[in-house]
């Protein structure tokens, strides 16, 4: 891997703007909303900590509106429940970045940093973010655990560490070992997947749950 610069040092990526199109939409969002984070969003939780969760971007009136990764949007509910019940969270409810809850063991960050229209990013864009992805999880400890929420995450995730996309596919579950941990697939949490029933609750929780068990090993 490559080795990382001053400039892709974690928590400093609030004041990026590499990607002119992601920049100059972010400019309008804020302008329309004023009080809302409109930058890219840091991740949240401990930088060492062994279990790293990566999503695709910020949501419009979720992330991007409170500056902290899933809260505020759908998906954030079935997340941070699941994350509060096998224990990698304070609390099953995320509403704001001074709602007291702490991550326990546990990261959560994104593929793409900052909202792209329609919520779709396009491929130089994932391609430009993937530094700071790179940075992330260069700091994660050995025997760490990735869990990459859809395609785009898994993707971004085996750009990050160097490795062949076409050694590892994507599939709900899958497991794929890493250099130094393991990366496990899962569809991502969005309302799109949770109402049309391609993700369960439970499907979601046996993730976490084999995380946990799978953490707890000596």
């Amino acid at each position: 891997m490559a080795k990382k610069t001053p400039e892709f040092t974690p928590g400093t990526e609030r004041n990026c703007r590499r990607c002119p199109r992601l920049a100059s939409f972010l400019d309008a969002v804020k302008c329309e909303h004023p009080d809302y984070f409109a930058r890219p969003v840091p991740a949240f939780g401990d930088a060492r900590a062994r279990l790293c969760i990566v999503g695709l971007a910020p949501g419009m009136h979720g992330a991007n509106a409170s500056g902290r990764p899933f809260t505020g949007d759908f998906a954030g509910i079935l997340l941070y429940q699941t994350l509060h019940k096998y224990g990698f969270a304070s609390k099953a409810e995320s509403v704001s970045v001074n709602d007291g809850l702490k991550l326990k063991n546990c990261r959560i960050t994104n593929a793409v940093k900052c909202l792209p229209p329609q919520n779709k990013p396009v491929g130089i864009e994932i391609n430009t973010c993937n530094d700071w992805l790179q940075a992330e999880l260069a700091a994660l400890p050995k025997d760490h655990i990735i869990v990459a929420l859809g395609g785009i995450a898994h993707k971004a995730v085996l750009r990050a560490l160097d490795h062949k996309q076409s050694a590892h596919r994507f599939g709900h579950g899958n497991e794929h070992a890493l250099e130094n941990g393991l990366l496990i697939d899962s569809y991502h949490c969005s309302r799109y997947n949770t109402n049309t029933r391609r993700l369960t609750a439970k499907m979601f929780e046996q993730i976490f749950a084999r995380a946990r068990d799978l953490l707890a090993k000596p």
